[in-house]
């Protein structure tokens, strides 16, 4: 069966449980998905029912979408994501993604943890991601084009949209979160960085670094989906701190910034609902 109509099968099983049209898609990272415990629920979909969809085996990642609306907006959201470390393909990975583009979301909100490779970056800080570099070794787009859902070669300029990177500093701000803008580097993981591979990260220009986000958002550019990216730092990279990374330092920072995170994605959500209504 070719990918688009695997796509399709997805999407027309989704429909039969709930025929919301989502504005806003958005993925909750790991340490995030209790986000989705504020969202007024039209329905509830475990990944492992969805045709062709995968299931997450990583804590804080419960593998559920949910459909419903926030601050009045329709919205699909993604409680976890599928990773390229827990043995998936790119197209496996990303294929969430394009089931949400398929539903017919307008733009993207990525959320992620990520390590800070910048001394000033604290865990509980936020970065909007400006921009990013792709170290996974691979790509979403290789293959055959899916010439139905975008060009063979997309522009990736402006990966992720310049007007939204200014909204969601602006949400930042109205809430009180501290929050700066910069690089994200994405890896395949499952290993966190070694202290000379955070040196060379910092060198190329990264400022967080983390095992996700990249291939969905090529995917979603592809798609002619907007997105802007926000990513928790919820540690300093090895060799920028004295502890030992871990995971569960991942989810503990995660539950420290949970009010505020909903703060922020709730006023974010808000606004691009606002903009795409105007439009």
């Amino acid at each position: 069966m070719q990918l688009s109509d695997q796509l399709s099968e997805a999407k027309s099983y989704i429909r039969s449980l709930c025929p919301l049209k989502p504005t806003v898609g958005l993925i909750l990272g790991s340490g995030m998905g209790s986000f989705a415990e504020s969202i007024e629920k039209q329905c509830v979909v475990e990944y492992e029912s969805i045709p062709h969809f995968g299931t997450t085996s990583v804590a804080g990642h419960s593998g559920k979408l949910y459909l419903g609306t926030v601050a009045g907006v329709p919205i699909a959201a993604l409680q976890g994501r599928l990773h390229y470390y827990e043995g998936y393909t790119m197209p496996q990975v990303v294929f969430p993604t394009r089931t949400l583009a398929m539903l017919g979301i307008k733009v993207l909100v990525v959320t992620n943890a990520a390590g800070g490779l910048r001394k000033k970056m604290k865990p509980g800080d936020f970065m909007v991601i400006n921009d990013h570099i792709n170290l996974f070794g691979d790509n979403p787009l290789k293959g055959k084009n899916l010439d139905d859902m975008g060009p063979r070669f997309p522009d990736m300029t402006d990966a992720y949209d310049k007007s939204l990177v200014r909204l969601a500093l602006n949400c930042a701000k109205k809430v009180k979160l501290r929050a700066t803008q910069g690089v994200y580097v994405g890896l395949t993981g499952p290993t966190y960085e070694t202290p000379a591979e955070v040196k060379y990260l910092q060198k190329i220009g990264g400022d967080a670094v983390g095992m996700s986000t990249v291939p969905e958002v090529i995917a979603a550019n592809h798609f002619g989906v907007r997105t802007v990216g926000v990513s928790c730092i919820t540690n300093q990279a090895a060799g920028l701190s004295k502890t030992k990374l871990s995971h569960d330092e991942v989810t503990q920072t995660g539950k420290l910034i949970e009010s505020q995170f909903k703060d922020f994605v709730t006023l974010l959500v808000q606004e691009l609902g606002a903009l795409h209504a105007s439009r």
